[in-house]
């Protein structure tokens, strides 16, 4: 079967659009001399942020495991044998217990994650009401990540001051279909949609080493920066190959074609913050600092992110001090 095909047969990129930026533009970024490519980004990002600052974010799963969607890299669906114990929706109290910790070790923003295929209206979604709420009234940002969202469940989320929605296209359209199955391309641009009508910041970026290449990889780029709007916040996965998922062979990427991809993510939405997210445990403190100058300026702290391993906040707070930056204490401001 042509998979690409399938994939882009349900893809509605085809329809002729306005692009800030074209594919072949991308691709040429990614073809430049690596010294060239980093030096560029680097410039860009000093123009718009203090190289020196990074955002940190704090990830908690308020609902774990049981997901009906059959995401390739996720222990979390149901699909899989991974062993994952499932985890029911947190009470509110308890977020808010992790969200304090969260602020006293430097996050100014708390992320609330659930293994939920869509939005349901009901007690669970008035409980997660409770929580943006909760984590707003400490003075941090709130974001959340739920799944496929409708209009009027974005509005909601809008009024309690809900700062950010996450939702990753992770992949080109052309490569989708060899990702996920259970929802299309299609459904995720509807939720960012919903998300950017109702005045909430989209976070949405991607996932590298599912078994993409270079092209996938622009591919990705190239919706990411073509939205109405392009993201206020990228976050750039590396694949945590998870035992019992169908990607937990999946050859890793490369560290350069990584530093690369934050480059070029950096220079074509400049004003966007550019997330390390999973996958720094694997990644050389070098590797990191090499992330930093070609214009990432944030990264997701704590032990755990959902339910793969991170580096954890003192091994953070020491590389961080080695290499002379600081931890942002102020929200984002929409001036940037």
């Amino acid at each position: 079967m042509d998979y690409a095909k399938a994939c882009m047969d349900e893809h509605p990129s085809k329809v002729k659009r306005d692009e800030r930026i074209s594919r072949e533009e991308i691709r040429r970024l990614y073809d430049l001399p690596l010294m060239d490519l980093v030096y560029r980004a680097a410039s860009i990002h000093r123009e718009h942020w203090n190289p020196n600052d990074i955002q940190m974010s704090t990830l908690v799963s308020i609902k774990t495991g049981a997901c009906p969607e059959d995401c390739s890299y996720c222990t979390q669906s149901s699909r899989y044998e991974t062993g994952l114990k499932y985890e029911p929706l947190m009470a509110v109290q308890e977020v808010m217990k992790q969200a304090h910790e969260a602020k006293a070790a430097g996050s100014n923003r708390l992320c609330m994650g659930a293994a939920w295929r869509e939005v349901k209206d009901g007690p669970q979604f008035d409980a997660v009401l409770e929580m943006v709420k909760g984590v707003k009234s400490l003075g941090m940002e709130a974001c959340v990540t739920l799944g496929m969202l409708k209009e009027h469940q974005a509005a909601r989320l809008a009024e309690v001051g809900l700062d950010y929605y996450n939702h990753n296209l992770d992949t080109s359209p052309e490569n989708y279909c060899n990702v996920i199955t259970t929802r299309t391309f299609q459904d995720r641009l509807d939720t960012l949609e919903a998300v950017r009508k109702a005045g909430i910041h989209v976070c949405s970026g991607g996932i590298l080493g599912m078994g993409e290449n270079r092209e996938d990889r622009v591919g990705l780029l190239h919706e990411l920066a073509n939205l109405p709007e392009p993201p206020h916040s990228v976050p750039i996965n590396k694949l945590m190959r998870m035992p019992g998922t169908p990607m937990a062979d999946a050859e890793p990427i490369d560290d350069i074609e990584f530093v690369r991809t934050v480059a070029v993510a950096r220079i074509i939405m400049p004003k966007a913050r550019v997330r390390l997210s999973a996958g720094r445990v694997e990644m050389t403190p070098a590797m990191q600092a090499l992330c930093f100058v070609a214009g990432a300026n944030s990264m997701f702290a704590g032990e755990k992110l959902l339910t793969a391993a991170n580096p954890g906040q003192d091994k953070d707070m020491a590389m961080l001090e080695s290499f002379g930056m600081n931890v942002e204490v102020s929200p984002y401001q929409d001036d940037h």
